[in-house]
């Protein structure tokens, strides 16, 4: 949350004692959504961990999620260069949108944002039925059958990349992502504890 010296530095005259609120995916980097808070709203904010804005429509603080149980969970808070806008990182596995989208600037996502969805769906897959989808009949293959996949698809990628047609090495790093996701998801794991692990070295050198 706000530090006390970036909470004394926010600028809230600047917009009429409203700050401007963008809401980002801390994993997939969409943007959700933007709101205003007050200052009670920040304070409702870091003390709930959900993201609470001022609602100038309804003349009241406004928890997103209120209703409709589609929380915003408060990963990390900043303000920007000037002191008179708010980013919010967040974790979500709901919609964000009232029309059913993660996000209300829907189909705006980024490339990385479409890996989040993908890994999302393949998650969800875990429960479907075997002889209807392709993923679910990996994981009731189990572990060791997944593996084996993984390695096949890198070493097709591998050889790909010392063939001419570009085609190709785009065609078989894809699936082998893909099963490298279902991989890490069989392990409940995800690839953001990957990228944790390359920031972490990264930060080491």
């Amino acid at each position: 949350m706000l530090t006390e010296q970036q909470r004394r530095g926010l600028d809230w005259q600047k917009n009429g004692g409203m700050m401007p609120t963008i809401v980002q995916h801390v994993v997939s980097g969409e943007v959700l959504m933007m709101g205003y808070m007050n200052d009670d709203a920040l304070h409702m904010t870091e003390e709930t961990d959900q993201v609470t804005f001022y609602s100038r429509s309804k003349q009241r603080l406004w928890t997103k999620g209120e209703s409709s149980g589609n929380v915003l969970n408060v990963v990390s808070l900043y303000p920007d260069c000037d002191n008179d806008t708010l980013l919010i990182l967040v974790r979500s596995q709901y919609p964000t949108c009232h029309n059913g989208t993660s996000s209300c600037f829907h189909p705006a996502a980024s490339d990385f944002g479409f890996l989040y969805q993908l890994e999302v769906l393949l998650r969800e897959r875990k429960s479907a039925d075997p002889y209807r989808s392709y993923t679910a009949r990996l994981y009731a293959s189990h572990t060791h059958k997944i593996a084996q996949k993984v390695g096949e698809e890198g070493l097709e990628t591998a050889l790909a990349a010392i063939l001419p047609d570009r085609e190709d090495i785009i065609n078989e790093a894809a699936d082998l992502v893909y099963h490298l996701i279902v991989l890490l998801q069989d392990k409940n794991l995800d690839f953001s504890q990957v990228i944790a692990r390359l920031r972490d070295r990264h930060n080491h050198r």
